[in-house]
């Protein structure tokens, strides 16, 4: 399973902080630290019925990345395309206040917010790295 992608679906989230660091730390992961091995799922387009993301959750692994409790990314999947292969909510590795944040934009990110994208990149890292081994 060397060679299998692995799709991230992210929060997309434009209402709290978490979903601002799940979506950095997914392009981090995609663009750095594992490339060519994880491709971004859009959320938006899953739910609006994006067939070529349906129809690649349906095939590849998935991981989510959810901002929030409300687990977003991770309902979807399970509904549009069935099993998730790992899971992140923010909420729980990083407490309930990063849902409560006022700060969603990336242009107002400190450098605490940069550290939390740092330790979600790893964190996903973490999960592609339990699913290339099964």
């Amino acid at each position: 399973m060397a060679d299998t992608q692995i799709g991230v679906i992210s929060c997309s989230g434009e209402e709290c902080l978490g979903g601002t660091i799940s979506r950095l730390a997914t392009r981090k992961v995609m663009e750095n630290l594992r490339v060519g091995k994880v491709v971004s799922l859009c959320l938006p387009l899953y739910i609006a019925g994006g067939k070529e993301e349906r129809d690649f959750a349906k095939v590849y692994p998935v991981i989510a990345v959810d901002g929030c409790n409300k687990c977003c990314a991770k309902r979807a999947t399970l509904k549009y395309s069935g099993e998730v292969k790992g899971t992140l909510d923010l909420s729980e590795l990083m407490g309930e206040d990063i849902a409560l944040s006022k700060i969603v934009s990336a242009r107002d990110l400190k450098e605490e917010h940069y550290q939390m994208v740092n330790q979600i990149a790893e964190e996903i890292c973490r999960k592609v790295d339990q699913v290339i081994i099964r």
